[in-house]
């Protein structure tokens, strides 16, 4: 019994078998209660055709033993039929069943081992789909998890050589310098402290940066909504950013819509997207440009803008320019680029609000614009 229950083939081929069998008893029982009465019923039936009457009363008893043998006789002769019958119908029943029994067992062994492999690490496992009913169905939502984890696996090997990369950078710089001094390459002033600082304080952001990604990437927070004015979120970002914007001789503006535009949101976190889609065209346009923050109300939603007249983005950049630790320009440091995170936050955030975020430029030296879209309060 253990055996059948750990075979998901035997238990279909013995289910189809119990059904079979009984199906079969049914049908015996009920033949057994059923057919006297309705040979009586229809040898009456002949009787009256045939006009047996009164008047053959002397052979009555004769003819009541002749009709009680002839009875017997169709019963025996019904009941081995029937035994006949059932054994074939067993038979062909036990082949079609082991047959279908295989063919719905097939794919899910497939998919065992399939899950096996995928277990094992080879996240490009997948199995076929055949037809469209309900195991066509579990195959294909195989495939799509299969595919699932492979990305994930990609994404993660990815971000481990990301990740590493980036932080190699302020690491061999503190290291370099530590060695200088120690050696007596380097002089002991206030000049190589300050680097060691700004290295090891750069460091600092990226780990923080990266802490805040995770975060938001896995969901590890709550929104608090509620009815904001888009103007004072503008305005919130134009207070703390301008001093940074005078440092750099570029001009911060706001272009603010003439009537309220209330929006249903957090307001730390579009915030947050703001100050980061607002530092970022801080760090790629030169003195004396121009970052333009704009908001309007759209259909049901909310449109919020910052353009810059930056280096702008090559058009075949821009479908990743929201990826993690992308760099347009391969050969730009961190130390001015960034950390490359900013803009993945940003768009995070603003999915979380059920929001859509990209960009648009025309091309290098033509600047570029940063757009997200939020659902307008109702």
């Amino acid at each position: 019994m253990n055996y059948i229950r750990s075979r998901l083939g035997l238990k279909l081929f013995v289910s189809y078998l119990a059904v079979i069998l009984v199906g079969m008893a049914v049908i015996g029982i009920t033949t057994k209660f059923t057919t006297p009465r309705a040979f009586a019923r229809h040898l009456s039936f002949m009787e009256e055709q045939i006009g047996v009457g009164m008047g053959m009363g002397q052979g009555q008893g004769q003819g009541g033993g002749m009709m009680s043998d002839f009875y017997r006789n169709f019963q025996a002769s019904f009941n081995e039929s029937l035994v006949i019958a059932v054994i074939a119908a067993s038979f062909v029943a036990m082949v079609v069943s082991l047959v279908f029994s295989r063919n719905i067992i097939a794919p899910m062994r497939d998919m065992a081992a399939a899950s096996q492999r995928i277990a094992e690490g080879h996240y490009d496992e997948r199995v076929q789909t055949r037809g469209t009913d309900e195991l066509g169905l579990l195959a294909g939502r195989f495939n799509q998890m299969a595919e699932q984890l492979e990305q994930v696996e990609t994404m993660r090997r990815r971000l481990i050589g990301d990740v590493t990369h980036e932080l190699r950078t302020p690491l061999t710089a503190i290291k370099g310098s530590a060695e200088g001094l120690m050696d007596g390459i380097l002089p002991a002033n206030d000049e190589t402290y300050q680097q060691i600082h700004a290295e090891a304080e750069r460091l600092s952001r990226l780990v923080d940066d990266l802490q805040e990604l995770s975060r938001v990437e896995s969901r590890a927070y709550q929104l608090d909504f509620r009815d904001l004015d888009a103007s004072a979120i503008i305005q919130t970002v134009t207070k703390r950013m301008q001093f940074q914007f005078e440092g750099k001789r570029v001009t911060l503006t706001s272009n603010l819509s003439a009537h309220p535009v209330i929006l249903h949101a957090d307001e730390d976190r579009i915030v947050q997207v703001l100050t980061n889609l607002v530092g970022n065209a801080l760090q790629y346009t030169p003195a004396n440009g121009q970052v333009t923050i704009s908001v309007e109300a759209t259909g049901n939603e909310v449109r919020f803008s910052v353009r810059d007249t930056g280096v702008g983005i090559p058009p075949e950049h821009l479908p990743h320019i929201f990826d993690r630790f992308y760099r347009v320009d391969k050969s730009r440091s961190r130390a001015r680029g960034g950390s490359g995170i900013g803009l993945t936050i940003a768009k995070h955030l603003v999915e979380a609000h059920g929001g859509k975020i990209w960009a648009e430029s025309e091309g290098d030296g033509k600047g570029s614009t940063f757009i997200f879209t939020l659902p307008l309060a109702k």
